[in-house]
């Protein structure tokens, strides 16, 4: 009798990725109020911003490139996807409609709320990888389309299709990259020559801060939008595409390679990003940030520490554990049976 397949080994290198994007994320919608009193934090906050999503998207198209269209693949994105997007999206109206006291406030499903954007749009790229895949030049084609999406104030908000062709190049570029790509990326020289590329980054953003607006890097409407013609877009997209590419080649070039005590952690970060949300929100909602020492130096480093141990603490086994229901749930009885299992598996939660 053949042995048992044995279970896929988890790249640390990879949670590792997982675990401190998902933190930077955090930090960054964490450092957003901080940023009106504070040239330093919003130069931080800019480099951040300039990056953070564009690597999650890129890491996001690389574990994407085995999508087929198999039956347990579009289970999975149900599941793991589609699923909980339908809970949260209805979650954080509810919670909006408690919060501020507005019961009229209307549930959409196609204006996804705060940070349900992204599962849209990892709906939506996964559902198109085949595409890519079978593309000969992918991500010149989905530049253009970010381009084309960059200079159409008439695509409106419906499904955050600006934000979802915005960050398309990105999660394509995913597709294409190889395990040899990321071991290139993290050679010593690779390494060294990242540190004065992210200092001039961030040197480079604390000179601009007073004037550049950080809409730019939301990819959240037209260049319209940000007061410029739309001709600009045919030159800002492609320049914020490469400048988010070589801010994200020196963070991956960084990430440790080995397990660390954040290791385990990596498997959480979807969790960790579909809760920390009503942190976030509720911080707006009752006016956390009207302390005055929050805006001091030592109050934005206690800001910063704050939001890295609330994300580390919402990617554990124990909140995990918790939210798995509504997070990953099984759904087994949604599902067909699969071919070779038993019919009594699709009514019996999997037995």
């Amino acid at each position: 009798m053949p042995p048992a397949p044995r279970a896929a080994r988890r790249d640390p290198y990879f949670d590792n990725a997982k675990y401190l994007t998902i933190v930077l994320v955090v930090c960054g919608h964490a450092w957003e109020p901080l940023t009106y009193g504070s040239r330093a934090v919003t130069a931080v906050y800019l480099t951040v911003y300039a990056f953070h999503m564009p690597a999650f998207a890129l890491i996001s198209g690389y574990f994407s490139r085995g999508f087929d269209m198999a039956p347990g693949r579009l289970r999975r994105l149900v599941t793991g996807v589609v699923a909980p997007y339908l809970v949260f999206e209805t979650a954080y109206t509810l919670f909006y409609r408690w919060a501020q006291d507005d019961p009229g406030y209307p549930l959409s499903l196609l204006d996804p709320w705060y940070v349900m954007w992204f599962l849209v749009a990892l709906f939506v790229w996964r559902m198109t990888a085949p595409v890519w895949a079978a593309l000969r030049h992918p991500l010149p084609l989905a530049l253009g389309l970010a381009v084309l999406a960059s200079v159409s104030p008439e695509l409106g908000g419906d499904l955050a299709l600006q934000r979802v062709l915005g960050f398309l190049p990105c999660f394509v570029l995913g597709l294409t990259l190889r395990p040899e790509h990321f071991e290139r990326l993290r050679a010593r020289r690779v390494r060294l020559a990242a540190l004065p590329v992210a200092g001039c980054a961030l040197v480079t953003a604390y000179a601009v801060a007073p004037r550049f607006d950080a809409g730019w890097l939301y990819h959240r409407g037209s260049v319209t939008g940000q007061g410029a013609p739309r001709w600009a877009g045919l030159l800002t997209t492609p320049a914020l595409f490469v400048l988010a590419l070589l801010l994200t080649a020196c963070f991956l070039a960084w990430v440790p390679g080995r397990s660390r005590w954040f290791t385990p952690l990596g498997a959480g970060t979807m969790y960790g990003y579909l809760l920390h949300g009503f942190l976030i929100k509720s911080s707006r909602f009752w006016d956390w940030y009207d302390r005055p020492w929050l805006h001091t130096p030592l109050g934005e480093l206690a800001v910063t520490a704050a939001a890295v141990a609330v994300m580390t603490l919402l990617c554990t086994p124990p909140v995990r554990s918790a939210f798995r229901y509504v997070v990953e749930p099984r759904m087994d009885w949604a599902f067909r049976p699969r071919d070779g299992a038993p019919a009594r598996a699709a009514g019996a939660g999997g037995g």
